[in-house]
C-alpha cells in the first residue's frame, strides 16, 4: 500500500502535509462506512464464540461426534480458498461484490447448519461459512486500504479488534441460554437476521468509495488460474493434515504426506517470496501475522479443557477465565492507533510476541495443584494485549507496504498465513497431546469431563513448544522494518 490512498477517482492530500485533514473513521465522509464494515466484523465475531459453544450440542443431536473436529477443519479449509478468490477478485473488479458474496454465503452456511437433519449437512454448512467468512475478510482489508488515508487505518482494525470485545464475554453466555432454552439451531439460523443491517450500511459506502479497479485507466487483469489452483490444493492440503493429526495410526502417514505434498507449492506460490525466511519488509510482515495467530491460537483452544480436566473447573468458568483477553486485545490495538506510537510500531511488536510468549508459558503452572486458577484470566490478559499490539499492526504495515493494484493478493496472503498456521499448529498440538494420552481434541470437547482425564504432561507438550513459536516471532518481528514496496 502507498502511503497515499485515494478514496475515490481523484486525488487527496498526503496526510503528511500541513494542509491534510486529519479526520476520523467516524467524520461525515467515513461514518456510514466505519459502521458497515464493524457491523460485519461483529456479525463474525459473534458466530465465531456463539457458534461454538452450540456445537457440541449439534454433533450429539446429529449423531456426528466421531466426526465433530471436521465441522471446524471445514471452515478453516475453505476460508484459505475464499481468502484467494476474494484477493484476486477485489483487485480486478473491486471489494463491492466480493464483500457482499461473502456474506451471502455466510448467511446460507449458517441456514444450512442451523436446519440439517445429518451431520454431513451440518458440516457443508460450516463449509459454505468458511468460503464467506475468507472472502469478506479479505475484501474488508482492501476496502480499508482504499477508502482510509494512512492515518485513519490503526484507528478503524482497533475498531475491528475492538467488535471482538462483546461477542467475546457474552457470546459464549448467550448462545448456552438459547442452546438449553430453545435449542441449537436457533443459534445458527437467527444469525443471519443481523446480516442485513451491515448489508444495508456498508454497500452505498462501499460503493462511493471502494468499488471498481484500484486504476479504473488501467487494462483488467486475467484471473490467474495457477493461484485458483494453488488456492485449492492449499486448502486440500490443511484439510488432510488436520485429518491425519487426529488419527494416531500408521496409516495416517499417507493423508499427511498427500498434505504436505499439496501445501508446499501451494505455499510458495500464494504467500510473498522470502516469507519461508522471514526476509525484510513484506515477507516477514506475512509470517509474523502466521505465526503470532498460530501459536495463540493453538494454545487458547487447550486452556479450557486444561482447566475443566485437571482443576475441575466448570466449562463456564473456563471459559469465563478467557473473557478479561477481549478487553486487553482491544486495549493493545487502541495503543498501537495512537499517533504517538508510529515511530516505534516495530519496538511494540517485539514486546507484543515476548507478551504472548510469556503468557502461553505461563498458563500451564496451573498444571501444580498450589497455583490459583486465576493466574490463567491474568496471564491470557497480556497476552492478549500482546496480541491486540502485534495483529492490528501486521494489518497496518501490510497495507504501507502494498502498492494499490497488489492490496487484494497481500492481504489474502496475510490471512492465508494466519489461517493456515492455525490448521498446521493446532494439528500438530492435538497430536502431540493425543500421543501423551490426551485424547482427540473434538472428543476431548465433545465429553463428559469425567472422561477427559488426561495427564498433565498432555497439556505441556502442548504450552511449551507454543510458547517457543512465539518467541521465534519476536525475533521475526525485528525483521518488519527495512523493505518498501519499490524496493521488494
Amino acid at each position: 500500500m502507498s502511503a497515499l490512498e485515494p478514496r475515490d477517482a481523484g486525488t487527496a492530500v498526503a496526510p503528511s502535509s500541513p494542509e491534510a485533514p486529519r479526520g476520523s473513521v467516524l467524520d461525515a465522509a467515513h461514518r456510514a462506512l466505519s459502521v458497515g464494515i464493524v457491523s460485519v466484523v461483529l456479525l463474525i465475531a459473534f458466530e465465531a464464540t456463539a457458534v461454538g459453544t452450540a456445537m457440541p450440542v449439534a454433533a450429539r443431536e446429529l449423531d456426528g461426534v466421531s466426526v465433530y473436529a471436521f465441522a471446524f477443519s471445514a471452515y478453516f479449509t475453505t476460508s484459505l480458498f475464499g481468502m484467494v478468490v476474494a484477493g484476486q477478485w477485489s483487485d480486478r473488479n473491486g471489494p463491492l461484490v466480493p464483500v457482499t458474496a461473502g456474506i451471502s454465503a455466510f448467511a446460507v452456511g449458517l441456514l444450512l447448519s442451523g436446519t440439517a437433519t445429518a451431520m454431513w449437512v451440518f458440516i457443508l454448512g460450516r463449509a459454505v461459512q468458511g468460503l464467506g467468512g475468507g472472502l469478506v475478510i479479505v475484501a474488508l482489508y482492501v476496502i480499508v486500504s482504499r477508502a482510509y488515508e494512512e492515518h485513519l487505518r490503526p484507528a478503524i482494525m482497533a475498531a475491528f479488534a475492538a467488535s471482538w470485545v462483546v461477542p467475546s464475554v457474552v457470546g459464549p453466555l448467550v448462545s448456552g441460554t438459547i442452546t438449553e432454552r430453545l435449542g441449537w439451531r436457533w443459534v445458527f439460523v437467527g444469525i443471519p437476521v443481523l446480516v442485513v443491517l451491515p448489508l444495508a450500511l456498508a454497500l452505498p459506502a462501499i460503493r462511493r468509495t471502494a468499488s471498481g479497479p484500484a486504476d479504473p485507466a488501467a487494462p483488467r487483469a486475467p484471473w490467474d488460474r495457477r493461484r485458483v489452483l494453488l488456492a485449492l490444493a492449499i486448502s486440500a492440503g490443511a484439510g488432510l493434515l488436520q485429518y491425519a493429526g487426529q488419527e494416531l495410526r500408521w496409516l495416517s502417514l499417507l493423508p499427511a504426506a498427500a498434505g504436505a505434498a499439496l501445501l508446499v507449492p501451494a505455499v510458495r506460490g500464494l504467500l510473498p517470496r522470502g516469507t519461508v525466511r522471514a526476509a525484510r519488509g513484506l515477507p516477514a510482515v506475512v509470517l509474523l501475522r502466521g505465526v503470532a495467530a498460530g501459536s495463540f491460537i493453538a494454545a487458547e483452544s487447550f486452556v479450557p479443557l486444561m482447566l475443566v480436566t485437571q482443576r475441575g473447573v466448570s466449562p463456564t468458568l473456563a471459559g469465563l477465565s478467557l473473557a478479561l483477553g477481549g478487553l486487553t486485545w482491544a486495549l493493545g490495538s487502541w495503543i498501537q492507533s495512537r499517533p504517538w506510537t508510529e515511530p516505534y510500531r516495530e519496538r511494540l511488536v517485539v514486546l507484543g510476541m515476548l507478551l504472548v510468549a510469556l503468557a502461553i508459558a505461563t498458563v500451564p503452572a496451573v498444571l501444580l495443584p498450589g497455583v490459583p486458577v486465576w493466574l490463567v484470566a491474568i496471564a491470557w490478559g497480556f497476552g492478549c494485549l500482546g496480541m491486540g499490539l502485534v495483529i492490528a499492526s501486521t494489518s497496518v504495515l501490510l497495507m504501507k507496504l502494498s502498492p494499490p493494484e497488489e492490496a487484494g493478493a497481500n492481504s489474502a496472503a496475510l490471512q492465508i498465513s494466519d489461517g493456515l498456521s492455525n490448521v498446521l499448529l493446532l494439528a500438530g498440538g492435538g497430536a502431540a497431546f493425543a500421543a501423551l494420552g490426551g485424547g482427540a481434541v473434538g472428543h476431548a470437547v465433545a465429553s463428559s469431563a469425567a472422561d477427559q482425564a488426561s495427564h498433565p504432561a498432555a497439556f505441556a507438550v502442548v504450552f511449551l513448544p507454543m510458547a517457543g513459536v512465539a518467541l521465534v516471532g519476536a525475533w521475526v518481528a525485528t525483521r518488519l522494518r527495512g523493505a518498501s514496496p519499490e524496493s521488494r
